[in-house]
């Protein structure tokens, strides 16, 4: 028999998925965010209905195209989300994700940083549609890689934390990863940033 390699989290979340959008009209929300490409494997949407007074995010709802932890992982974030502000919402990490569910497979860490970014794709949705643009600038890093949604910003993190060569950036980010279209950009991304922070030459 096939040992299970999931936590106990991520069993009960991928069986009892939490805010499925089901019967729901899609135009009755105020964001939403996809993220993801079915090529890749995973997709992503995320719908928000948020408390225009308060900017907190009162319900969350999705719809994930993929494995157990891609659906695992967008339940779990819906059920973080609700009750948040955008601002603090904005801020969730794909490491919080991860944390949340016990933890995942290596080669299924990606889908953590699906969720976080398909969040963030809403919240920016949400700006968008409400003519507050000025508060996208705090949410704005250029995408890298578009597939799993890798930012500069991300890209920065994982050199800040060590790592130095593409197949280091890899490990911590997935970066190039999907269709791998990316991987040029994402090494010229990363020697940017080695020689930034440390004077020296990206092992690229």
């Amino acid at each position: 028999m096939t040992k299970w390699v999931y936590s106990e989290t991520v069993r009960d979340h991928f069986l009892n998925p939490r805010n499925v959008l089901r019967d729901e009209d899609p135009e009755s929300f105020d964001a939403v965010g996809r993220t993801g490409n079915v090529k890749c494997g995973d997709e992503m949407v995320v719908y928000l209905k948020v408390d225009p007074e308060r900017l907190v995010i009162t319900d969350c709802k999705w719809q994930t195209y993929g494995c157990a932890s891609a659906i695992a992982s967008t339940s779990m974030l819906s059920e973080m989300v609700r009750g948040m502000s955008l601002e603090d919402a904005a801020r969730i990490t794909p490491k919080d994700i991860f944390s949340a569910l016990g933890g995942l497979p290596d080669n299924k860490v990606h889908c953590s940083v699906l969720g976080d970014k398909a969040l963030r794709a809403a919240i920016e949705d949400y700006y968008r549609r409400h003519g507050l643009e000025d508060r996208l600038q705090a949410l704005g890093p250029r995408v890298v890689c578009h597939c799993l949604n890798v930012t500069e910003a991300d890209i920065e993190e994982a050199v800040l934390e060590g790592a130095r060569s593409f197949e280091e950036l890899q490990e911590r980010t997935k970066v190039g990863t999907g269709c791998g279209e990316c991987q040029d950009e994402a090494r010229q991304v990363l020697a940017t940033l080695v020689e930034k922070h440390f004077g020296l030459s990206g092992r690229a």
